[in-house]
């Protein structure tokens, strides 16, 4: 399914079940960002029905070797995961919704692979451009996503709500 994933990992869709997982794992991959304000909106933002009906165009990496690297992780243990979909609205465009790479993980390939694996998926669906968004407070996510080429909008106010400000990507797949 990815192809360059790093030795000992293993990638597959998610499905409903693996929702309460994912949502284990964010308070300790993200270290606290914007506090607990931060944490409730993290979770807010990824509901089951991300697990329910996105599930061909979105991806969990798992442990599957019982070692990776800096020490023993049980088999199916959690790595990664990439929610993404394509647009209902513009026949154009795919959306990457949300991302994660355990820490102990990043710099390795991890997040790239997930994003190569969904650029490929996008594009053999006829995608031009694949956009995301993120906080103005989170910049490593900001950082990582200008070297995978996308293009940076300034802070949009508001964007998500009231209070709820956010940087946007856009990547031309052609």
């Amino acid at each position: 399914m990815i192809d360059d994933l790093p030795e000992g990992l293993t990638a597959r869709h998610p499905a409903a079940d693996d929702h309460p997982r994912v949502l284990a794992v964010l308070e300790a991959w993200w270290g606290g960002l914007k506090g607990a304000a931060g944490a409730r909106e993290r979770a807010l933002l990824l509901p089951r029905l991300y697990f329910q009906h996105f599930t061909t165009t979105s991806y969990l990496v798992e442990h599957a070797d019982g070692e990776h690297g800096d020490g023993a992780h049980a088999d199916g243990e959690l790595a990664a995961f990439l929610v993404g979909f394509l647009s209902q609205t513009d026949p154009d465009a795919a959306y990457v919704h949300f991302v994660g790479v355990d820490p102990a993980l990043h710099g390795r390939g991890v997040g790239r692979a997930l994003y190569r694996s969904f650029f490929e998926l996008a594009r053999s669906d006829g995608r031009r451009f694949v956009h995301c968004v993120t906080s103005p407070q989170n910049t490593a996510s900001q950082a990582f996503h200008t070297r995978l080429g996308f293009t940076v909008s300034p802070v949009r106010p508001d964007y998500d709500g009231p209070g709820l400000h956010r940087v946007t990507f856009t990547r031309d797949l052609a």
